[in-house]
């Protein structure tokens, strides 16, 4: 998938609206997948971009995070960790399988399938140009946004 076009999706997102991937273009895109609103690696993750947000506009990116968790979970999410970007609802894992997220994963001794947290990276042309799997929270938005500066 790295150096081709991104895969387009339309989906329900924060604030009412419907957000199509292909529609961003012209802007560089960091697209987060998470497993769960309001879980604490979740919760940590939305912070570190959160709080790095700005820098990220000033490189010309937008960044998105996206779960399988419905619109109402979302944006009660996003008001309480007062996140300035969308967040996607993904209930059918349209763009989850379109990204390749979904994974058998072990939790308290039982196999369940669920979205491995992972981080995309999309050009200003709709190119995706990096991607990160198995994400391990501490320091990544720092590292994604070092990346974005060099695009």
């Amino acid at each position: 998938m790295i150096d081709q076009a991104a895969p387009d999706f339309s989906l329900p997102a924060t604030g009412g609206q419907t957000l199509t991937l292909s529609a961003l273009q012209g802007q560089k895109v960091v697209l987060y997948f998470y497993p769960k609103d309001s879980t604490p690696g979740c919760i940590t993750e939305s912070q570190q971009f959160r709080d790095i947000y700005p820098e990220f506009l000033a490189s010309g990116t937008i960044v998105l995070g996206i779960s399988r968790d419905g619109i109402k979970s979302h944006d009660n999410f996003r008001l309480k960790q007062s996140l300035p970007f969308d967040l996607i609802s993904d209930p059918d894992e349209l763009a989850c399988t379109l990204f390749g997220v979904m994974k058998l994963k072990n939790m308290y001794g039982k196999q369940v399938r669920g979205i491995e947290r992972s981080t995309f990276v999309i050009d200003a042309g709709g190119v995706l140009r990096r991607e990160w799997r198995g994400v391990k929270v501490p320091g990544h938005a720092q590292e994604v946004l070092e990346y974005v500066k060099t695009l």
